[in-house]
């Protein structure tokens, strides 16, 4: 068996996972502390900040597919995807400062409007354009599976590094920078040339490969792929696997905006918004911890479905055990839970584009059709609206419960909310993607496939195709 070719150096893989960074510098920002800004700094309504984020959201989910096929059909010296990568971040940055730059002495409407054309801008164009071209470049750079692998692991430890700086330093920064309006805009200003400076430097530090070379031995592969966008659709609703996966992607960003509002739930129940740094680090090390063992343990239990099942059982009591000490207002308790929770959490994180994967074998193996372009992309689609559809409803329900960010003490009754929101609600949706994925064995279900179609086990797709 003949050695893979390699293609890269320790620098190029070190360079693009920190592309990250800039990344992370903006989502990080934007999902957990852009809308406390909008509320308590600049006095909007949570309500109506969460309807227009999740109005964006669904353009933003739109534009994931246009730009896939710009950066398909561009040409240039630098290639198809860096150019997409660099520049989009230009935009990213100056829209990045937008958002966090709302004049206070607008009237409503218009800080309601600067806040979505700025937010759109950003999310829907310019950070889509930027992040769609960065994760292509891990094809686009080298055939090496090897590498590729060590490419997104490098890519994740900067993620998380990044993620958790953020989310640990913003509000002491913030109040560093003078606090207030002011305050925030100097914070988004220092990150967006942080981000653009990483940015830079990460879509210099490798090259793309020639079309010919990425060409070598694939001439096979679309012979039988011509079909129509709303056929490709129907495969992907009779694949049952995907629709669950599908169904655990929406819940993780409901879960994820829950989680959200723990910057409220610091400030308002805990009566420190510094504590939500100290909770980011007992999530973010504990995930860490996760996926740097999932590979190991996938690989000793001969599959994902065992992990992904028992990993969120553990989720799932680690969630309902911080709902009891939430309550009982022991946070030390709080933390540990939280911890238990997040390493519950870390292997499916880790594993769900193999998952994705092995759903679109599936459907090769019951159709004989290859979806993989468009499974990625409607799964995409639905990260971008779950994520949109959470943040509505954690606007509107914050709304509901009577708080507002211009009072220093609020109401019992949002006081009642942030519990159920931050406490509740994370408990019920990992008990529900534990269900779903207690039935979600789609590996023994393509080994019984192949069984029956005399494949070897062990045989991928594609040789199975010729």
């Amino acid at each position: 068996m003949s050695k893979e070719k390699t293609y890269l150096k320790w620098y190029n893989k070190v360079g693009y996972g920190s592309g990250d960074v800039a990344g992370n510098v903006v989502y990080a920002l934007l999902t957990s502390f852009v809308m406390i800004y909008l509320t308590d700094t600049i006095g909007m309504n949570a309500g109506i900040v969460g309807t227009l984020i999740a109005v964006s959201k669904i353009f933003d989910g739109i534009t994931d597919v246009f730009f896939g096929t710009l950066i398909d059909k561009t040409h240039t010296k630098l290639g198809k995807a860096r150019p997409w990568m660099l520049y989009g971040f230009i935009g990213c940055a100056v829209t990045l400062v937008g958002v966090f730059a709302i004049p206070v002495s607008m009237g409503s409407f218009a800080q309601y409007a600067w806040f979505f054309i700025s937010y759109t801008l950003l999310n829907s164009v310019f950070y889509t354009a930027n992040n769609i071209a960065y994760s292509a470049l891990t094809a686009l750079v080298t055939k090496n599976s090897k590498e590729r692998v060590q490419m997104g692991s490098y890519r994740f430890i900067f993620a998380f590094a990044t993620s958790l700086l953020i989310q640990s330093v913003t509000f002491k920064f913030v109040d560093m920078m003078g606090g207030g309006a002011n305050g925030w805009r100097t914070v988004a200003i220092i990150y967006a040339v942080i981000g653009l400076i990483v940015n830079t430097i990460s879509s210099l530090s490798v090259k793309e490969l020639s079309d010919e070379e990425l060409a070598e031995g694939e001439e096979v592969q679309s012979q039988e792929q011509k079909y129509s966008f709303i056929e490709a659709f129907k495969l992907l609703i009779h694949n049952k696997y995907y629709v669950m996966i599908a169904c655990t992607y929406i819940l993780q960003q409901l879960y994820s905006a829950m989680i959200g509002v723990g910057t409220y739930y610091a400030k308002y129940v805990l009566a420190d918004e510094n504590m939500f740094g100290v909770f980011a680090w007992f999530i973010n090390i504990p995930l860490i911890l996760a996926l740097i063992f999932t590979p190991a343990i996938v690989q000793k239990w001969n599959g994902m479905y065992k992990l992904n099942k028992y990993s969120y059982m553990i989720a799932t009591l680690g969630r309902i055990l911080l709902a009891v000490a939430g309550y009982m207002g022991n946070i030390p308790l709080m933390l540990a839970f939280t911890a238990l929770a997040a390493l519950g959490q870390g292997p499916l994180q880790g594993d769900m584009n193999a998952v994705i994967a092995s759903c679109s074998e599936y459907t090769w193996l019951t159709k004989h059709k290859r979806v993989d372009g468009i499974m990625y992309s409607c799964t995409s689609l639905g990260v971008k609206i779950g994520g949109g559809l959470g943040t509505a409803i954690v606007g509107l329900l914050l709304d509901f419960s009577g708080f507002k960010g211009t009072l220093t003490v609020q109401p019992d009754s949002a006081i009642n909310m942030l519990h159920i929101m931050y406490l509740i609600v994370p408990f019920v949706l990992d008990l529900i993607i534990t269900l779903i994925l207690s039935k979600m064995n789609v590996e023994k279900a393509n080994a019984d496939l192949k069984k029956e179609l005399g494949i070897s086990e062990n045989e991928t797709v594609v040789e199975s195709q010729n």
